[in-house]
């Protein structure tokens, strides 16, 4: 851990729950989910329901989400915290949904089907590819109609949040939206609250997030959730880089067999084109 850290990185699991996963904290959960949840009726009560999730038959796979939650209206919120990109990460976030909505079902005979909204957050240390040329780092996915892009069913949405594409600066913040996200990316950096978050909420974000003020048990807990999250970013880190040079090592041969079949039919000497593109005689000779 560096000594100069005041606060918890909030994307380790520890600092995550710490934040967002305590009674005593829960007003910190509540405001960051009514900013996400923008538009919508506010959440004015959460209870934290059990994490782990059983299939109906032993046989069925288990779900253990980060943090589930239930609102006075009885809407399910699964909040989960992803540092790595899965490679079946969508089905994932599929899969997960469907355990608070089956767990809905009336054990009696006269159910009518009728469900409560379930939300998936999710906070991503990653960014999904896009084609748009719109750096969106919020991405909310609902059901819909292909032909009229109307909305098909309102009460099952993925809300993904993906930090790396949020970029603005302090200067910049200006809804509580935009603060959540910049103390999210940038809590473990700062040394100090900003000017901007000058909210009661943000006041006891920072309080709890102090890491002087950890008891010993719970310091020995961060300092192996730190320890686990770097690396399995330095493992990330490292996987990307190597990907990046394999890739650059393809574009320079792509590129090198290019020049060498444009030399090849100008009558170039094959010693020649050899020394300047790298390739063998050999290689040479099939193109």
């Amino acid at each position: 851990m560096n000594s100069q850290e005041r606060y918890i990185n909030p994307f380790t699991d520890f600092g995550f729950k710490k934040l967002f996963g305590t009674e005593f904290n829960k007003e910190l959960l509540i405001d960051f989910l009514n900013q996400v949840l923008a538009g919508r009726e506010q959440i004015q009560d959460l209870t934290y329901l059990n994490t782990e999730h059983l299939g109906n038959t032993e046989i069925d796979r288990k779900a253990i989400f980060d943090l589930y939650c239930e609102n006075e209206r009885g809407e399910k919120f699964i909040i989960e915290l992803q540092n790595v990109r899965q490679q079946y990460f969508k089905d994932r976030s599929i899969f997960y949904s469907t355990f608070p909505i089956q767990s809905q079902a009336s054990k009696g005979n006269e159910w009518n089907y009728y469900l409560k909204a379930v939300y998936t957050i999710g906070i991503l240390n990653f960014s999904f590819p896009d084609t748009s040329e719109e750096e969106r780092f919020l991405r909310e996915i609902q059901l819909i109609d292909n032909q009229t892009f109307e909305i098909f069913y309102h009460k099952l949405t993925f809300i993904y949040l993906e930090m790396p594409k949020f970029n603005k600066e302090e200067s910049e913040l200006v809804s509580q939206f935009d603060k959540w996200m910049y103390v999210l990316k940038n809590l473990n950096r700062l040394q100090q609250r900003p000017v901007r978050l000058q909210e009661r909420v943000f006041k006891k974000l920072f309080e709890e997030a102090e890491i002087a003020k950890l008891n010993p048990e719970d310091m020995q807990t961060y300092q192996e959730s730190l320890k686990a999250y770097r690396d399995n970013k330095n493992t990330m880190d490292y996987a990307i880089e190597t990907a990046r040079e394999e890739a650059r090592k393809e574009a320079i041969k792509a590129r090198d067999i290019e020049i060498a079949k444009k030399l090849k039919q100008r009558g170039v000497d094959m010693e020649v084109i050899a020394d300047t593109t790298g390739l063998t005689k050999e290689q040479i000779e099939k193109l």
